[in-house]
């Protein structure tokens, strides 16, 4: 069953007018969306992307009540803009993105995003996209493997798993979650404490296919162009390298003052300019992650968008 994350938290830091424009980047299973449109008067506009396109097809069925005023589109967040803009609707008062993997996609085994079931080493969230983790687990060679692991994964043992990948695709293609799973297991010397020894090659494997971070760093400046002057982005990450960017990506359009050798100061920064309304981190309270453990690991951060920049 797909829980939303910090559901109440993240569109209360949207501040919902009910004549107001919005956008949920990543509409997954609908939660976040519906609970936007709900606070929508006759006026108010709800567009809501997923790339996923079952997700589209849940959504739309979820919110068909709201006619009008809510819109739902097959597509990446990186075109909000455009999108919003096609329909009259930039600027925009808010914008919610949840990223990562959807628990919708993680349950259904036929997608290939866990090694809870074996299945088809597929991995795409749009499966429009030819591109799966079996091609890039068959077509890159040990260094690239051991690149993606590390830099997407963050895992230690990059290099001795891209090695035992090489070796056992040698003599039979890796097709399946179950086998890359058992070839990872052996490559790090078998299973110790909670975290299955995949967790991470999965991960950065998933990054890999779907370009989630280089999406993701598009996708925050377009929303940052999109919102108006006043508008909120609200951002939910689930592990450190989608909080790095997010964080350091806010902070770069906070900007800072500079004070002058001559007298004065100066604003340094990436425009349009945002004031930070989380200087640390929202994250789920304990009895959230108790009802739903996927949570635990969930970081929500908050700008909003101005056009002044103010001392």
């Amino acid at each position: 069953m797909h829980l939303p994350v910090l559901l109440a938290e993240a569109v209360a830091a949207l501040c919902v007018r009910a004549d107001g424009t919005y956008v949920d980047g990543t509409a997954g299973g609908g939660g976040h969306a519906e609970t936007i449109a709900r606070q929508l008067g006759g006026a108010g506009r709800l567009l809501a992307l997923d790339r996923d396109a079952a997700a589209v097809l849940r959504v739309r069925a979820r919110l068909a009540s709201y006619g009008n005023r809510v819109c739902v589109e097959h597509a990446n967040f990186t075109d909000m803009e455009t999108i919003a803009l096609s329909k009259g609707w930039k600027p925009v008062d808010g914008i919610v993105l949840d990223l990562g993997v959807s628990s919708f996609q993680l349950d259904e085994p036929e997608r290939g995003f866990s090694f809870m079931n074996d299945a088809a080493l597929d991995m795409r969230m749009d499966r429009t996209q030819t591109l799966t983790a079996a091609d890039l687990v068959r077509r890159m060679d040990e260094q690239e493997l051991a690149d993606v692991f590390w830099r997407y994964g963050e895992e230690p043992a990059s290099r001795r798993i891209a090695r035992a990948i090489a070796t056992e695709r040698a003599s039979a293609p890796i097709e399946t979650t179950g086998h890359l799973a058992a070839v990872v297991e052996r490559a790090v010397g078998g299973r110790r404490g909670k975290i299955h020894p995949a967790t991470r090659v999965f991960q950065a494997l998933r990054l890999a296919v779907n370009g989630e971070l280089e999406n993701l760093e598009k996708g925050l400046e377009s929303a940052l162009r999109l919102l108006a002057s006043g508008g909120r982005l609200a951002v939910i990450s689930f592990h450190s390298l989608e909080d790095r960017i997010v964080k350091h990506t806010l902070q770069a359009h906070a900007g800072r003052w500079e004070n002058l050798p001559a007298g004065g100061r100066r604003w340094v920064g990436q425009q349009p300019a945002v004031n930070l309304l989380t200087r640390r981190p929202v994250t789920p309270t304990p009895e959230e992650c108790e009802y739903n453990p996927r949570a635990r690991s969930a970081k929500l951060r908050v700008a909003e968008r101005k056009d002044e920049h103010t001392s």
